[in-house]
């Protein structure tokens, strides 16, 4: 399945952490991302030795799952992310847990694996873990919410 990941997600470049969608459906979504050394966030983490941060690889199953949500859940059909106006869509609301289990460099190839295990309204949690070379890396369960972008906006 072919998504345009700019016309579903928010996030630009240098933000935005997702290089592309191999798998999707209603459920599950693959992402993948291979970060590069000039990454803003490997510049100075750590000098010598550059490694992924672990928020950064948290980011990209947030944004992986927002892509799910886009796709599959918007409350608008054909969701636009520069023509959609109202809705703010994949908004963090908590991380269950988090875990990290070896580093991240460039030119790693990431495989991000996001499954949706409960959908109340607008709320979704996700379990998700990221594997390099077929090792899972890190593991985590989150929360994303839709919510008006008034709200994101801090005017209510």
């Amino acid at each position: 399945m072919k998504i345009n990941i700019l016309k579903r997600l928010h996030h630009r470049p240098p933000y935005l952490l997702i290089d592309e969608v191999i798998e999707a459906s209603p459920q599950k979504i693959w992402v993948r991302k291979t970060p590069k050394i000039e990454e803003y966030y490997l510049q100075g983490h750590f000098p010598g030795t550059p490694i992924v941060p672990g928020s950064m690889m948290q980011e990209m199953t947030t944004q992986g799952a927002g892509l799910l949500i886009t796709e599959f859940y918007s409350p608008v059909s054909d969701y636009d992310s520069e023509k959609t106006k109202g809705y703010a869509l994949g908004v963090l609301r908590s991380i269950h847990q988090a875990k990290y289990k070896k580093f991240a460099r460039p030119l790693d190839v990431l495989d991000i694996k996001i499954e949706l295990i409960l959908n109340i309204e607008t709320s979704f949690r996700f379990k998700a873990f990221i594997e390099c070379q077929g090792e899972k890396i890190m593991s985590n369960e989150f929360t994303l919410i839709n919510i008006s972008e008034a709200q994101l906006a801090g005017s209510i």
